[in-house]
Protein backbone atom coordinates (compact mmCIF):
# COMPACT_ATOMS: atom_id res chain seq x y z
CA UNK A 1 0.00 0.00 0.00
CA UNK A 2 1.85 3.35 -1.38
CA UNK A 3 0.94 6.42 1.21
CA UNK A 4 1.52 9.97 -0.59
CA UNK A 5 3.19 12.11 2.23
CA UNK A 6 4.24 15.49 0.87
CA UNK A 7 6.57 14.81 -2.54
CA UNK A 8 7.51 11.35 -1.54
CA UNK A 9 5.73 7.49 -1.44
CA UNK A 10 5.62 5.66 1.67
CA UNK A 11 5.25 2.01 1.73
CA UNK A 12 2.85 0.34 4.16
CA UNK A 13 2.59 -3.64 3.89
CA UNK A 14 -0.28 -5.20 5.63
CA UNK A 15 1.39 -8.63 7.02
CA UNK A 16 -1.77 -9.78 8.44
CA UNK A 17 -5.24 -9.32 8.09
CA UNK A 18 -6.66 -5.94 9.41
CA UNK A 19 -9.42 -6.04 11.74
CA UNK A 20 -9.96 -2.37 13.20
CA UNK A 21 -11.19 -3.76 16.54
CA UNK A 22 -7.25 -5.38 16.86
CA UNK A 23 -4.22 -2.87 18.39
CA UNK A 24 -1.68 -2.71 15.89
CA UNK A 25 2.15 -3.65 15.89
CA UNK A 26 4.24 -1.47 13.43
CA UNK A 27 7.52 -3.24 12.22
CA UNK A 28 10.36 -0.87 11.24
CA UNK A 29 13.66 -2.34 9.87
CA UNK A 30 17.07 -1.79 9.83
CA UNK A 31 19.31 -0.08 7.21
CA UNK A 32 19.75 -1.68 4.35
CA UNK A 33 16.60 -3.76 5.15
CA UNK A 34 13.26 -3.57 4.42
CA UNK A 35 9.61 -4.65 5.23
CA UNK A 36 9.84 -8.08 3.79
CA UNK A 37 12.70 -8.68 6.90
CA UNK A 38 9.59 -9.46 8.73
CA UNK A 39 7.98 -12.19 6.76
CA UNK A 40 9.40 -15.01 8.48
CA UNK A 41 8.21 -13.64 11.63
CA UNK A 42 4.64 -12.46 11.78
CA UNK A 43 3.11 -15.73 11.22
CA UNK A 44 3.89 -16.39 14.98
CA UNK A 45 3.01 -13.60 16.43
CA UNK A 46 0.60 -13.25 18.80
CA UNK A 47 -2.54 -13.22 16.20
CA UNK A 48 -4.53 -10.77 18.78
CA UNK A 49 -2.82 -8.09 17.01
CA UNK A 50 -2.93 -6.88 13.35
CA UNK A 51 0.72 -5.75 12.14
CA UNK A 52 1.73 -4.05 9.61
CA UNK A 53 5.30 -3.06 8.60
CA UNK A 54 6.98 0.11 6.95
CA UNK A 55 9.34 0.76 4.28
CA UNK A 56 11.54 3.42 6.21
CA UNK A 57 12.33 6.58 3.61
CA UNK A 58 15.00 5.30 1.54
CA UNK A 59 14.54 1.66 1.57
CA UNK A 60 11.98 -0.99 -0.25
CA UNK A 61 9.53 0.54 -2.24
CA UNK A 62 9.29 4.13 -0.25
CA UNK A 63 10.60 7.01 -2.18
CA UNK A 64 14.53 8.41 -1.80
CA UNK A 65 14.49 11.83 -2.38
CA UNK A 66 17.61 13.35 -2.95
CA UNK A 67 17.04 15.83 -0.25
CA UNK A 68 18.92 14.92 3.33
CA UNK A 69 15.85 17.10 5.14
CA UNK A 70 13.39 13.82 4.75
CA UNK A 71 15.74 11.22 6.18
CA UNK A 72 16.12 13.07 9.60
CA UNK A 73 14.75 12.33 13.20
CA UNK A 74 11.96 14.90 12.81
CA UNK A 75 11.01 14.10 9.51
CA UNK A 76 11.09 10.04 10.12
CA UNK A 77 8.51 10.83 13.19
CA UNK A 78 6.39 12.81 11.00
CA UNK A 79 5.85 10.38 8.15
CA UNK A 80 4.76 7.82 11.21
CA UNK A 81 2.89 10.32 12.06
CA UNK A 82 1.07 10.76 8.85
CA UNK A 83 0.72 6.75 8.31
CA UNK A 84 -0.61 6.58 11.54
CA UNK A 85 -3.36 9.35 10.68
CA UNK A 86 -3.81 7.72 7.38
CA UNK A 87 -4.68 4.15 8.86
CA UNK A 88 -6.33 5.94 11.57
CA UNK A 89 -4.97 4.16 14.27
CA UNK A 90 -5.76 5.52 17.88
CA UNK A 91 -2.64 3.95 19.72
CA UNK A 92 0.12 1.53 18.14
CA UNK A 93 2.87 -0.77 19.15
CA UNK A 94 6.09 -0.60 18.05
CA UNK A 95 9.00 -3.11 16.68
CA UNK A 96 12.05 -1.71 15.26
CA UNK A 97 15.61 -3.40 15.06
CA UNK A 98 18.92 -1.30 14.53
CA UNK A 99 18.01 1.64 12.58
CA UNK A 100 14.21 1.01 12.94
CA UNK A 101 14.75 0.76 16.84
CA UNK A 102 16.19 4.02 16.57
CA UNK A 103 13.67 5.68 15.00
CA UNK A 104 11.03 3.90 17.30
CA UNK A 105 12.53 4.80 20.11
CA UNK A 106 12.54 8.79 18.44
CA UNK A 107 9.00 8.33 17.75
CA UNK A 108 8.02 7.13 21.65
CA UNK A 109 9.39 9.92 22.81
CA UNK A 110 7.80 12.15 20.49
CA UNK A 111 4.27 10.78 20.37
CA UNK A 112 4.55 8.99 23.96
CA UNK A 113 0.26 9.43 23.72
CA UNK A 114 0.37 7.59 20.69
CA UNK A 115 2.54 4.31 21.60
CA UNK A 116 1.36 0.93 24.00
CA UNK A 117 4.31 -0.40 23.75
CA UNK A 118 7.93 -0.79 22.25
CA UNK A 119 10.19 -3.44 20.94
CA UNK A 120 13.81 -2.47 20.60
CA UNK A 121 15.76 -4.79 18.65
CA UNK A 122 19.93 -4.24 19.01
CA UNK A 123 19.21 -0.78 19.21
CA UNK A 124 20.28 2.47 20.81
CA UNK A 125 19.85 6.01 21.85
CA UNK A 126 22.32 7.68 19.79
CA UNK A 127 25.76 8.89 21.00
CA UNK A 128 26.26 11.64 23.42
CA UNK A 129 29.64 12.14 23.36
CA UNK A 130 30.45 14.80 20.80
CA UNK A 131 33.65 13.64 19.68
CA UNK A 132 32.58 10.08 19.42
CA UNK A 133 29.49 11.77 17.32
CA UNK A 134 31.64 13.54 15.20
CA UNK A 135 34.18 10.61 14.50
CA UNK A 136 30.73 8.63 13.79
CA UNK A 137 29.66 11.45 11.24
CA UNK A 138 32.80 11.42 9.43
CA UNK A 139 32.64 7.13 8.92
CA UNK A 140 29.10 7.38 8.05
CA UNK A 141 30.19 10.20 5.49
CA UNK A 142 32.71 7.92 3.88
CA UNK A 143 29.98 4.81 3.87
CA UNK A 144 27.95 7.07 2.36
CA UNK A 145 30.31 7.98 -0.41
CA UNK A 146 31.56 4.12 -0.74
CA UNK A 147 27.44 3.28 -1.63
CA UNK A 148 27.45 6.65 -4.67
CA UNK A 149 30.69 5.22 -5.96
CA UNK A 150 30.54 1.42 -5.91
CA UNK A 151 27.32 -1.26 -6.88
CA UNK A 152 25.10 -2.49 -4.40
CA UNK A 153 26.45 -5.46 -4.46
CA UNK A 154 29.44 -4.64 -3.71
CA UNK A 155 27.66 -2.74 -0.81
CA UNK A 156 26.09 -5.43 0.48
CA UNK A 157 28.86 -8.14 0.42
CA UNK A 158 31.10 -4.96 2.03
CA UNK A 159 28.29 -4.30 4.43
CA UNK A 160 27.59 -8.34 5.63
CA UNK A 161 31.55 -8.55 5.92
CA UNK A 162 31.50 -6.38 9.20
CA UNK A 163 32.41 -8.05 12.56
CA UNK A 164 29.03 -6.84 13.57
CA UNK A 165 27.41 -9.65 11.31
CA UNK A 166 30.01 -12.12 11.66
CA UNK A 167 27.41 -14.83 13.30
CA UNK A 168 25.88 -14.48 10.10
CA UNK A 169 28.35 -17.12 8.96
CA UNK A 170 26.60 -19.25 10.18
CA UNK A 171 24.54 -19.41 7.53
CA UNK A 172 24.84 -20.80 4.35
CA UNK A 173 26.64 -19.33 1.35
CA UNK A 174 22.81 -19.89 -0.41
CA UNK A 175 21.04 -17.99 1.81
CA UNK A 176 24.01 -15.12 2.46
CA UNK A 177 23.37 -14.67 -1.55
CA UNK A 178 19.71 -14.41 -0.92
CA UNK A 179 20.59 -11.51 2.19
CA UNK A 180 22.79 -9.84 -0.12
CA UNK A 181 20.64 -9.88 -3.48
CA UNK A 182 17.94 -7.79 -0.89
CA UNK A 183 19.86 -5.42 0.60
CA UNK A 184 20.87 -4.53 -3.12
CA UNK A 185 17.44 -3.94 -3.84
CA UNK A 186 17.62 -0.69 -2.39
CA UNK A 187 18.56 2.61 -4.29
CA UNK A 188 22.11 4.16 -3.96
CA UNK A 189 20.24 7.79 -3.05
CA UNK A 190 18.08 6.08 -0.14
CA UNK A 191 21.02 4.36 1.64
CA UNK A 192 23.43 7.57 1.50
CA UNK A 193 21.18 9.61 2.78
CA UNK A 194 19.63 7.66 5.76
CA UNK A 195 23.46 7.61 6.80
CA UNK A 196 23.63 11.71 6.59
CA UNK A 197 20.26 12.39 7.92
CA UNK A 198 19.35 9.53 10.26
CA UNK A 199 23.15 8.07 11.01
CA UNK A 200 23.85 7.15 14.87
CA UNK A 201 26.33 10.30 15.16
CA UNK A 202 23.73 12.74 12.96
CA UNK A 203 20.55 11.85 15.11
CA UNK A 204 19.66 13.57 18.31
CA UNK A 205 20.66 11.61 21.64
CA UNK A 206 17.75 11.21 23.41
CA UNK A 207 19.39 9.38 26.55
CA UNK A 208 18.19 12.46 28.90
CA UNK A 209 14.37 11.72 27.70
CA UNK A 210 14.77 7.97 28.38
CA UNK A 211 13.77 8.50 31.72
CA UNK A 212 10.30 9.85 30.92
CA UNK A 213 9.03 7.13 29.28
CA UNK A 214 6.83 4.83 30.95
CA UNK A 215 6.02 2.77 28.06
CA UNK A 216 6.24 -0.79 28.54
CA UNK A 217 9.50 -1.49 26.76
CA UNK A 218 11.63 -5.01 25.30
CA UNK A 219 15.07 -4.74 24.86
CA UNK A 220 16.57 -7.27 23.34
CA UNK A 221 20.16 -8.14 22.49
CA UNK A 222 22.09 -10.99 20.92
CA UNK A 223 24.33 -12.28 23.58
CA UNK A 224 27.29 -12.61 21.22
CA UNK A 225 26.53 -9.29 20.22
CA UNK A 226 28.67 -7.56 23.26
CA UNK A 227 28.48 -3.95 22.08
CA UNK A 228 24.79 -3.67 22.01
CA UNK A 229 24.25 -6.02 24.68
CA UNK A 230 26.07 -3.55 27.26
CA UNK A 231 24.22 -0.51 25.25
CA UNK A 232 20.79 -2.21 26.08
CA UNK A 233 21.67 -3.10 29.28
CA UNK A 234 22.70 0.64 30.13
CA UNK A 235 19.27 1.43 28.57
CA UNK A 236 17.43 -0.98 30.88
CA UNK A 237 18.72 1.05 33.88
CA UNK A 238 17.33 4.45 32.27
CA UNK A 239 13.79 3.84 30.92
CA UNK A 240 11.97 3.17 34.19
CA UNK A 241 9.40 0.00 32.38
CA UNK A 242 12.03 -1.59 30.42
CA UNK A 243 12.82 -5.51 30.36
CA UNK A 244 16.07 -6.67 28.89
CA UNK A 245 16.02 -9.95 26.94
CA UNK A 246 19.10 -11.15 25.88
CA UNK A 247 19.30 -14.38 23.16
CA UNK A 248 22.86 -15.54 23.75
CA UNK A 249 22.99 -17.68 21.16
CA UNK A 250 22.78 -14.61 18.49
CA UNK A 251 24.45 -12.01 17.03
CA UNK A 252 23.18 -8.72 16.02
CA UNK A 253 20.12 -9.50 14.18
CA UNK A 254 18.21 -12.04 16.69
CA UNK A 255 14.93 -12.43 14.43
CA UNK A 256 17.30 -13.42 11.63
CA UNK A 257 19.34 -16.08 13.73
CA UNK A 258 17.15 -16.97 16.48
CA UNK A 259 13.57 -16.71 14.92
CA UNK A 260 12.03 -18.86 17.54
CA UNK A 261 13.74 -17.02 20.34
CA UNK A 262 12.47 -13.95 19.26
CA UNK A 263 9.42 -14.52 18.33
CA UNK A 264 8.84 -16.14 22.49
CA UNK A 265 10.27 -13.01 23.97
CA UNK A 266 7.95 -11.00 21.82
CA UNK A 267 5.01 -13.05 22.48
CA UNK A 268 5.57 -12.63 26.13
CA UNK A 269 6.19 -9.52 26.14
CA UNK A 270 2.56 -9.03 24.28
CA UNK A 271 0.82 -11.62 26.76
CA UNK A 272 1.43 -8.35 29.15
CA UNK A 273 -0.06 -5.70 27.48
CA UNK A 274 -3.42 -4.32 28.84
Amino acid sequence: MIIQYDSIKLNVEHLSEFEPSKKTILFLHGFTGSSNDWNDIVSKIDKRFNKIALDLIGHGKSSSPVSVNYYTSESNIAQIEYVTNHLRLKEVILCGYSMGGRVALSYAIAKKEMVKGLILESASAGMKNEKEREARRKSDEELAAYIENNSLEDFAAMWLDQELFGTLRRFSNNRLKDIKEEKAKNSKIGLANSLRGFGTGVMPYSGSELVKLKIPTLLITGGLDDKFTQINQNLKKTIPSAKHKIISTSGHITHLEEPKKFIDAVNGFLSGLK
